[in-house]
Order: structure tokens, then sequence, then C-alpha cells
């Protein structure tokens, strides 16, 4: 795991950092001495968000560092700016010694603009530390950066180390860190179990990368039931609708939303939530061989409705309709399911902005909020009735590829929604689990979306 402390609770070696705004820039370079004030100035130091200044003591080494935060409207679209910080500082210890407009996310983007995925390099530099700011839980800190970390490194994580197997081994290893329960239906079992479309798109893999469904348990079987669903496609090769070289490139991550669930399970057992925990994993890889299927394909769901290919790359949005079907079956008081399912989202928000359906208003406005109080970004996209046509399948009941080539975010949603009762509280984000450059807190690769927003939201309607 790449995850190396960087919060520390003290230090008599630690390096001032001044965090200042725009207009309180005058008053800091006035509290300084006319040699470090006057290099501030010839630097260009304005206290816009992210800039930066380094000023060193008389020994040479670094005496304070200059930290801008820009306008407080500024801040809302970085919340995590203090993660620019230890990607340019060289080792050492560091303190804040002026008041920050949020302390917590100040720890933890600190921590998460710390993170490297090291797993690989036969070196790594040690990181420089930060002693947490008063009145941050330092546990609390600790425990998301590191969640966040193990999620990254999960997606980082190249394909021929992390299959269906290892990724359910990492399951397993989660479980047994909190005392749950985990099962595996695995391979042929899958049809036995009445978990077609699980089986369809995975059984074309290697015997030692068959498909599975992965389900772990865990809390009093007597509280709230909050079950977790994310897609595990270990790689995407788009099946025999092969993606071009470049489309593959990044299909290690396809994965992300399994990762992700995994995060957000051991956020809730970490913090012992009252609620009785499921997540379930299908795990699949969407290989090409001959039993891969095929377009114009039609099986028969777990639900019992019917599944028109019209396109094998749109392989996510079936696996996850086996498990969220296996999972709406013992009506849970909250469904998530957390997939790197469409293109579309990024065309629609970019990478930074997962788009998330639900049809239950009071739990979307709940969610944005919690979204916004805890800095990770969602918007609340339709479940556009209308839309439903483009699925429409002349052979079967439903086609898994939308036609039209519009909406295509919103029709993967759509096919999902089929096999969710709408009397099940569901919530559908659509991630990306990645960053394509490196930005403060958010180095490139592997990422964590969506997971701090809903542990805030389910903490706050369980109880925590």
């Amino acid at each position: 795991m790449s995850y190396s402390d960087s919060l520390i609770e003290s230090s008599d070696v630690a390096v001032p950092i001044h965090a200042v705004a725009p207009d309180g820039l005058d008053g800091l370079l006035a509290s300084l001495s006319a040699v470090e004030a006057g290099w501030a100035r010839a630097t260009g130091f304005d206290a816009a968000m992210g800039a930066v200044t380094i000023i060193a003591d008389a020994k040479g080494s670094v005496g304070r560092v200059l930290f801008g935060l820009g306008a407080a409207t500024a801040r809302k679209s970085a919340p995590l700016i203090s993660g620019k910080l230890p990607m340019i500082l060289p080792q050492g210890d560091y303190h804040f010694v002026t008041e920050l407009p949020d302390p917590s996310l100040t720890a933890l983007g600190w921590a998460l603009g710390n993170y490297r995925f090291t797993r690989y390099k036969t070196s790594a530099a040690a990181a420089p530390r930060l002693v947490v700011p008063k009145g941050v839980p330092v546990a609390a800190a600790r425990g998301m950066a590191r969640t966040i970390s193990m999620v990254r490194d999960l997606v980082n994580t190249p394909p021929n180390d992390l299959g269906p197997a290892e990724l359910a081994r990492e399951i397993h290893a989660l479980a047994e860190r909190y005392g749950a329960s985990v099962s595996e239906i695995v391979g042929s079992e899958l049809l036995g179990a009445n978990l077609p479309l699980i089986h369809a798109v995975g059984r074309a893999a290697a015997d030692d990368r068959g498909p599975r469904l992965v389900d772990l348990v865990w809390g009093d079987p007597d509280h709230p039931k909050v079950t977790l669903v994310g897609k595990g496609v270990t790689f995407d090769t788009g099946g025999l609708d092969i993606k071009p070289s470049s489309g593959m490139l990044l299909m290690k991550k396809d994965m992300g939303g399994a990762a992700n669930a995994m995060g957000l399970a051991q956020l809730i057992m970490e913090a012992r939530l009252p609620v009785r925990l499921r997540l379930l994993v299908p795990a699949v890889e969407n290989a090409i061989s001959g039993p891969a299927f095929r377009p114009g394909d039609v099986f028969r769901s777990r639900a019992g409705i019917s599944v028109e290919i019209g396109n094998t790359d749109a392989e996510g949005r079936l696996i996850l309709a086996d498990a969220l079907t296996l999972a709406a079956e013992e009506s849970p008081a909250l469904l998530i399911d957390l997939a790197t399912l469409t293109g579309a989202a990024r065309v629609a928000l970019g990478p930074d902005i997962p788009p998330f359906y639900t049809h239950d208003d009071e739990l979307a406005a709940d969610l944005a909020q919690h979204a916004e109080r805890v800095g990770d970004p969602l918007w609340r996209m339709p479940l556009w009735a209308p839309y439903e046509a483009m699925l429409d399948s002349k052979v079967a009941d439903i086609n898994n590829a939308g036609s039209g080539g519009f909406a295509g975010s919103v029709t993967a949603a759509l096919f999902l929604d089929r096999f969710v009762p709408k009397s099940i509280p569901w919530v559908h984000a659509d991630i990306y689990a990645w960053n394509p450059s490196s930005r403060p807190a958010r180095p490139e690769g592997g990422e964590a979306q969506a997971i701090r927003a809903l542990f805030s939201l389910i903490t706050a309607r369980f109880g925590g």
C-alpha cells in the first residue's frame, strides 16, 4: 500500500506556513522582516489560491512558507488546495501558524497530496509531514487518507496483478480486518446461482481469471441495511466490439467502482456505524476468446428481464444488473452502486464531477448538501423516462446499448433502473475514478470519488 502517514501531532522543528488571503496580505508582509517581505514581493507572491513562496533562513534552509488561499469564492472550487504543498515542498516537518478556513480539509488535502504509487518503484522519496491543525480529529483524518490511498492503489495496479481473483482476495483481506464474512460464487457456479449476466461477460477470460460475485457482510443483522455494489471489471477489451488500443490504455481502472465501494465499506466499518453493511462486487475480465459473448446474443437476467446485447463494450451495466437485482431482494434501507460506467458522463461533466441518479428527491438533496460540505463534488442527472425508448429491443425486453448515440450516461442509468424496485432508495454514481493530470491533492492516476460525500450522508442518516 502506498499510504505513508504524513500527519503528525507535534514537532519541535516544524517550519511555519503562513496561509493568507489577498485581503490579509499587507498585514502578513508587515509582520515579516524587511528582507522576507522584500523577497515575497520580488517573487510576485500575491496570495492567489495555491500561490507558494518559500523563504530561506540564515542557514539556507526553509525558514517559512507563504501560501495563498485566494478569495473565498475561489476556494469553493478547490477545497483541498492545501494538497499542493506536499507536492512541491522538500522533506521536513511543517505547521500552519495562521487561522484556516477549514482545518479538517486542510489536513486531508495535505495527506492526499502526499500520495505516491510506489509498488513498482525501487526507491521512494520521504514525504513532508504536517502537524495537524488544532481541532482536527487526527484518527479520522488518517483513516480517510488511508482509505483513499487504498482506493487509489487498487485502481493504479495493472491488470496482470489485479484480475478478478486478486480483487476478490483484496475484499477477503478487507473483511478480515474488520471481522466481516465473505462468500464467493465463481465461474459456472454463477449459472446455478442465477447470475447469468455476470457469467456471460466474464466467461471468455482465462480459467484463473474467471468471473465471480464477491459478497461481504458486516454488522448487526437488526440494524438498517446499507448495500453497496461496485463494478469490478478488472480489464475491459470491449469484448468482440473491441476498443481501439488508445481506448484500452486506462482500462485497468474499469474496476474503479469496486475499489470505491470497498473504500466506502472500509469507512463504514472503521467508524463502526450502526448498519448492517453488504458489499457486492461482480468481478470479471471482459476478454476475447471463443466463449466470448456476442453482439446480438440474448440473455435472461436474474430479474427475469431478457437483454439483447447491442454492444459487448456496454458490459458494466450487465454485471451490475444481476448484482443490483440480488441486492434488492432483501429491500435495503439504502442501495448505492458505484461504476466507471460511461464515457458520456465525462463528456457531460468532465473527470472531476461524477453524475449521480436517483428517483428520491430528498435523498438527492441530502447527498448534494453533503457533497458540498465535505468538498467531494457530485451533480444530479435525470432518470429521464422518455429516453427509455432508446433501449428498446425488437427481440428482447431491453437492449444493453442505447440507440442514437445520445444521452449515454442517462440511458445507462435507465438500464440499471429497470433492475431496482422504485420502493428502494437507490443512488447510482457514474464515476471516472481517475485524475488525468496532477493537481493539488490529486496526483495523476487512480482516484476516490463520491465516497466522502456518501460516507457523510450515511453517517448522518444512520448515526455514528
